[in-house]
């Protein structure tokens, strides 16, 4: 029996990677009777005859799980966006966010494409970043001229994945660090602002210290397993403040003496954080119950 990390998943036969050396396997059928499926990152033991057959016998228990794509045991979710083409937007930004809080993940956040913007657009997106970087987020602004070794090596160790829209620079991010993968990459559609997907399934690469991997771009980003209640804790610099609010349940709407509130209106609060935390409320508390 081995031990390994499955590193790639396709057409139901399942790359592992033990100590460097690989291997392919597939599920045992237990795991299909209680509908238990393997995903990329999992930790699993194998029982291996050849390098090209082998079974997985057990999944170890995952420390977290992105859902779309599915990919677990993540030890840190890299948030692409890029300067232009497609333009930054904080409010795509803060919703990746509390979807990486949402999922109990460490978000760092990276900005590509640093060398396409005037000075004035590079000055603006800096002066965000700031922000972000007072509520405790790691930020990266990148360019072309960039050694990506150099941004890489900053990252935590472990398994990295790299999240946001397609056209961001997520493949061409790992291009440069793992030139020898040859990642597809695409323009994006001028008409549309956005990315085609080139990224088809999640696969793990080799890094220094850990694992790297792209996954599929994001068109639309799902909440459906967020409430309410919770997405006042995935705006970090209101869970905080929030404590200091008159009523222990507030959710820093219309509710009277809310801390967050105040901070808002004395520029302690960024307020296009706290609008992009009414609109993902709205939004939330308007959908259609699934039954």
């Amino acid at each position: 029996m081995k031990t390994g990390r499955i590193i790639r998943s396709l057409s139901g036969v399942y790359r592992i990677d033990v100590d460097g050396t690989m291997y392919d396997a597939k599920p045992r059928g237990l795991f299909r009777k209680k509908q238990i499926t393997p995903i990329v990152g999992d930790i699993v033991d194998i029982d291996v005859e050849t390098y090209t057959s082998g079974y997985i016998q057990h999944i170890h228990e995952r420390r977290n799980e992105l859902k779309r794509p599915p990919v677990s045991n993540i030890d840190l979710l890299v948030i692409v966006m890029s300067a232009v083409e497609p333009d930054f937007s904080t409010q795509l930004l803060d919703r990746f966010l509390v979807i990486a809080h949402s999922y109990g993940l460490t978000p760092r956040i990276v900005i590509t494409k640093k060398d396409l913007i005037s000075e004035s657009k590079h000055q603006d997106i800096q002066n965000l970043l700031s922000v972000y970087e007072l509520i405790g987020y790691q930020t990266q602004f990148i360019g072309i001229g960039d050694d990506i070794s150099e941004i890489v090596q900053e990252w935590e160790p472990g398994l990295a994945v790299l999240s946001g829209q397609s056209g961001v620079g997520k493949s061409t991010l790992i291009n440069h660090y793992r030139p020898d993968l040859h990642l597809e990459t695409n323009a994006i559609s001028q008409s549309l602002n956005r990315g085609k997907h080139t990224t088809r399934h999640v696969e793990l690469f080799q890094r220094e210290h850990g694992f790297i991997a792209d996954t599929p771009g994001f068109s639309a980003l799902d909440f459906s397993h967020i409430e309410k209640e919770d997405l006042r804790d995935y705006f970090l610099e209101m869970s905080q403040t929030g404590k200091d609010c008159k009523f222990r349940n507030c959710y820093h709407m219309n509710e009277p003496k809310c801390a967050v509130k105040q901070k808002v209106q004395d520029n302690q609060i960024a307020e296009f954080r706290y609008e992009h935390y009414v609109q993902l409320y709205n939004e939330i508390s308007n959908r259609k119950v699934r039954y």
